[in-house]
């Protein structure tokens, strides 16, 4: 009777350890790789302690190269945030101004000829997102998805009114960096953004940095799913969690972006009707119990991201992946969510 006790006992401690043992973020990211679920890196930072900094699994499965923590990773949309903090970063130069008209800066079709910069910083322009349609062109560029736009005719909504998620008009603030800049988008992202915060595995996609080592990207059956297109501005952009979290401190730290504009980026744009909508200037928003988190995904191809950030708590959850359909991407946030408690 005390041996089958004392074997019951030692099974509750035992599930008590484990169960334990799995609310780790390490181990919580080792079950999705363990599952075939995640392949790729991962950072996480709790009240500004690092309780997760690993990368698991193959940059290139052809040639067995192991994905290292500094294996820059395709991160899609969270390119967003960077193109956002750069129009911020010329607005604070004085260069431009957020109600400004695009089309001040660049030609647009007639119908768009109203849009404001804040309109496109915030997904309220009403300009209809390409990637539904056009996505799939191999080499697609910024100039292709503008001569796009231009054989439309309307607007998919009145300027304002609500918030619908256009890839296009952050293509369009892409342009205007670089009309206002005289710089290309990589060239002025690297030097007032990447350089300064010490980013150095992040740079932008194109001719002169396709050979760069890099992850390749793959689907869950471990098929080729590289990326291929060259737009800039809703992505383009490959990085590292490490640097990602440079770029988060940065931006707690005022080091690129002003108090006042700070606040600008995470305040949620008014609607015409009166409503708030749930993102600032390049970040999605949440609010509740009194904390403030801002958030951006990132998928195309054969990779997924997540930038998760708690403001008041500096703390955040990065990660990138190079097995794109295979990561669930909502699950994975809310599990490692659950570490950080």
């Amino acid at each position: 009777m005390r041996k089958s006790l004392f074997s019951v006992m030692l099974g509750i401690i035992s599930i008590v350890q484990l169960s334990s043992c799995e609310k780790t973020p390490n181990n919580t990211v080792k079950s999705y790789y363990d599952k075939g679920e995640f392949n790729g890196s991962v950072l996480a930072v709790n009240n500004g302690k690092t309780v997760c900094d690993t990368a698991l699994g193959l940059s290139n499965m052809e040639k067995n190269i192991k994905l290292e923590k500094t294996t820059p990773v395709y991160i899609a949309s969270l390119s967003k945030p960077f193109t956002a903090a750069s129009i911020m970063l010329l607005q604070q130069k004085g260069l431009l101004n957020y109600d400004d008209k695009a089309s001040k800066y660049i030609e647009l079709p007639a119908y768009a000829q109203n849009v404001s910069i804040r309109q496109l910083l915030n997904h309220t322009s009403g300009i209809k997102d390409y990637e539904s349609i056009i996505f799939s062109k191999k080499g697609l560029t910024n100039q292709d998805v503008l001569g796009w736009l231009n054989g439309l005719t309307q607007l998919q909504f009145p300027s304002g009114s609500k918030f619908e998620y256009s890839n296009s008009g952050f293509i369009i603030l892409s342009l205007i960096i670089e009309k206002v800049s005289k710089q290309s988008y990589g060239t002025f992202l690297s030097e007032h953004i990447f350089v300064p915060l010490g980013m150095k595995n992040t740079w932008v996609y194109d001719s002169s940095t396709a050979s760069k080592n890099r992850a390749t990207g793959y689907n869950k059956n471990k098929q080729l799913d590289d990326y291929s297109i060259l737009t800039t501005g809703d992505g383009g952009i490959y990085s590292t969690p490490e640097d990602l979290h440079r770029f988060d401190q940065g931006l707690r730290n005022f080091k690129l972006i002003n108090k006042s504009n700070t606040d600008l980026m995470y305040t949620p744009a008014k609607l015409t009707d009166g409503k708030l909508s749930y993102y600032g200037f390049g970040w999605f928003i949440e609010e509740s119990d009194g904390r403030k988190t801002v958030s951006h995904t990132g998928g195309l191809s054969g990779f997924r991201a997540i930038f998760w950030r708690d403001l008041k708590r500096n703390s955040c959850i990065i990660a990138l992946t190079n097995q794109g359909d295979a990561f669930p991407l909502d699950d994975f946030l809310k599990d490692m969510k659950r570490t950080l408690q």
